[in-house]
């Protein structure tokens, strides 16, 4: 449904400044955290290794992609840093490349020890985290906020299956819990106000490193945090004749949103705040809230069931078509959009499609183009294998 553009007549807003939705609290911290349970449950990874020992599609050809791929290597050698220095887009890039990728890399590990059960891959993936939980000490520099919301989106998911599948032990995951509590948690616990994606993607990380520390009040505050971003992130008709605002960020004017809003003043269901800018980052926020949702569901609270899996489902609705190559119209982003919407469906369309039974037309044919969902080199991986029609 399309609304018309602002008049420009409206200058000042009152705004229902958005405090986090109150119509059931879907986003509290368990009575106890289910292990493993970061984006991806034991459930999950039972079904996907069956079908990958099966030899079943899509499942044996993902993990043969994640498998002969550089992140499952077991020869790789862990570079950790003390400080990871990254400045914008990476640049300069001490360290942060190596960061992500050995994080992913942990996590990659961690799945190749549970669908094999081949102990190299697990103590390979506790060798690459043991390494970094000696060594690194914090994040610098311009980008230092989102590349610890990255690579804290990965350490957590791979640190989860180790801890709580592998049966060899590992004698430093205290060190390793330490690490992600005073290095990574105090970073992206306090979010951004920079584009959404990066308070999502930091977010994303709080939730699970929360869950790995079994820390509730960090998980109740990243939660919080996260409802109120993803509702500022993903437009409704329902929000009223602009979009929802974080308050922190003062977008107290029909100007400064339209800004903000990378110069977009007519609003649509499924719009986001960087569809925009481009579709890279706009993946990225997308994903994030896939994955905090996925969190959030194997921790026994429905957020598919609130307005974060509306706004998710049309999210990716919105942009598949476009991705898919609808004609772009004049009124959205001056009629030309920068595509490349990333491997970031799986989560959101297995959830709203196969579990409650949605559509998701547009967002199924890109999802089934798309197999294997590969890796996005920052911190989505593998999510055909983990994620692609699994019931669990």
């Amino acid at each position: 449904m399309r609304r018309t553009a602002l008049p420009a007549c409206v200058t000042t807003l009152v705004l229902g400044v958005l405090a986090a939705p109150t119509a059931h609290r879907a986003d509290a911290a368990p009575t106890a955290f289910v292990h493993p349970g970061v984006s991806v449950s034991q459930g999950q990874l039972d079904f996907a290794r069956s079908k990958v020992l099966a030899g079943v599609q899509p499942w044996k050809g993902a993990y043969d992609q994640m498998l002969t791929g550089k992140y499952a290597d077991l020869n790789r050698t862990p570079k950790p840093r003390a400080t990871v220095e990254c400045g914008s887009y990476s640049d300069p890039n001490h360290g942060c490349t190596d960061e992500r990728e050995d994080a992913m890399a942990a996590y990659t590990d961690a799945l190749a020890w549970y669908i094999t059960r081949d102990a190299r891959y697990a103590q390979k993936a506790i060798q690459i985290m043991d390494a970094w939980s000696a060594t690194i000490t914090g994040h610098t520099n311009s980008n230092a906020p989102l590349q610890t919301g990255w690579a804290g989106s990965s350490w957590p998911r791979a640190a989860e299956i180790i801890k709580y599948t592998y049966t060899g032990g590992w004698a430093n995951s205290g060190r390793f819990a330490t690490m992600l509590r005073n290095v990574y948690l105090p970073v992206v616990i306090k979010g951004s106000n920079s584009n959404g994606n990066w308070e999502l993607s930091m977010t994303e990380a709080a939730v699970g490193i929360s869950v790995f520390l079994d820390d509730k009040a960090s998980y109740d505050t990243a939660m919080a945090k996260f409802r109120t971003r993803t509702a500022a992130y993903v437009y409704l008709t329902s929000d009223g004749s602009v979009p929802k605002t974080v308050p922190s960020q003062h977008l107290d004017t029909t100007a400064k949103i339209v800004s903000y809003w990378q110069g977009q003043s007519t609003f649509v269901t499924g719009l986001t705040q960087e569809t925009c800018r481009d579709f890279t980052h706009t993946g990225y926020g997308i994903s994030a809230i896939s994955h905090v949702a996925e969190t959030s569901r194997i921790q026994g609270q429905d957020l598919y069931g609130t307005d974060v899996g509306e706004r998710l489902r049309q999210a990716l609705g919105f942009q598949a078509k476009y991705q898919l190559g609808a004609a772009v119209p004049g009124w959205l982003c001056g009629g030309s959009l920068s595509l490349g919407l990333g491997p970031v469906t799986e989560v959101g369309y297995n959830a709203l499609h196969n579990r409650l039974g949605i559509a998701m037309t547009n967002t199924r044919t890109l999802t089934m183009n798309n197999r294997p969902a590969g890796s996005n080199n920052l911190f989505v991986a593998w999510e055909t294998l983990t994620h692609g029609d699994n019931p669990a």
